[in-house]
């Protein structure tokens, strides 16, 4: 049986999940509110809701696997908790945030040193019994993860960012510290890389 994903049924599978501050809310000053969240919890509780939709899929692109995109979500804010009083305002609040994000992906994936080609991605899967349309999801995360594995680093890291992340072009240049023009490109090509490897069709036993 070929199980043909393409890269259409990975945004709406991605568009389906929560999202983040909602167009049109007015917009807080990232200076502003992380000086409150250094010294007010409360403020810090606004700053985690208003970017952790980002920051989970963020990290859910890249890993393709719900319970590790949870923990290094939350590896993710409590870093922030520890260090926000050291943002400074040169960037957006969204690049210092998906700055520690990357860091905390690149710690878990030296410690864990996990390289599977796709046929094997099944073998990650928990033993517990899944409802058909839920095994299913997590067949296209581990996927679309692995897939981003196998494209240039830069172009998938771009893309990821910008695209389940939800972060600018300017917000993904200064966090991955290129030129806009550079990232538009990385964008662009590592679109074109994932369109092209998800239309391979991959055999399911």
């Amino acid at each position: 049986m070929l199980n043909h994903t393409t890269l259409s049924q990975i945004l709406t599978l991605f568009s389906s999940l929560p999202n983040g501050k909602a167009a049109g809310n007015p917009a807080v000053e990232d200076v502003e509110l992380a000086r409150r969240a250094a010294h007010n919890p409360d403020a810090f509780t606004d700053l985690y809701h208003r970017y952790l939709p980002g920051i989970y899929r963020y990290h859910l692109a890249r890993t393709g696997h719900v319970q590790e995109a949870e923990d290094l979500t939350a590896q993710t804010f409590l870093t922030a908790l520890e260090f926000i009083s050291s943002f400074s305002g040169r960037g957006s609040l969204s690049s210092w945030l998906f700055g520690i994000a990357s860091h905390k992906l690149a710690d878990h994936y030296r410690r864990s040193r996990i390289e599977l080609p796709l046929e094997q991605v099944e073998d990650l899967h928990s033993t517990v019994p899944l409802p058909e349309e839920t095994t299913l999801q997590h067949l296209e995360l581990d996927r679309v993860a692995q897939v981003l594995r196998l494209i240039s680093p830069e172009r998938a890291e771009a893309l990821v960012l910008c695209l389940f992340g939800g972060l600018s072009m300017d917000e993904v240049a200064h966090t991955v510290g290129k030129s806009k023009a550079a990232v538009k490109m990385l964008v662009h090509r590592g679109l074109c890389d994932l369109q092209e490897r998800l239309a391979i069709p991959q055999e399911v036993p």
